[in-house]
């Protein structure tokens, strides 16, 4: 059954409420997803970072806090490559010691954008992470 569209208007609202709530980062680094539609790809650059005591995401070699937005000049310390979300999640959680992540929501979160950008990737509509 299909959701009628006030129902999805509110499910959307949820989400974007939750999207802007406070989390604590994983200091076992953050990823930046996205596609190669060339390729038929969806993309995680793992990066690290060390957390500072206001809870920032900050470079671990200058202490800078690393914005969420803009272009951020540094080097993936991993890239992750896989043609579903399936795939890509086996690569990053099972085939990859240590694991690059610490936090089971930072797992979760993960997994719900691999599950979107794969989604994207079969649709051909734009993917932007949340």
């Amino acid at each position: 059954m299909l959701l009628s569209h006030p129902d999805r208007q509110a499910l959307k609202a949820l989400d974007d409420q939750l999207s802007n709530r406070f989390i604590n980062l994983d200091p076992a680094g953050y990823f930046v997803i996205y596609l190669n539609r060339e390729a038929g790809l969806i993309c995680a650059d793992h990066y690290s970072n060390a957390i500072n005591d206001k809870g920032l995401a900050t470079d671990p070699e200058t202490g800078e806090v690393l914005a969420c937005k803009g272009n951020l000049k540094r080097v993936p310390t991993a890239k992750f490559r896989g043609r579903t979300a399936k795939e890509l999640g086996k690569l990053i959680t099972e085939d990859t010691q240590p694991c690059p992540l610490s936090y089971l929501d930072h797992a979760l979160y993960l997994g719900r954008e691999f599950q979107r950008a794969e989604a994207c990737l079969l649709s051909g509509q734009e993917y932007i992470q949340d």
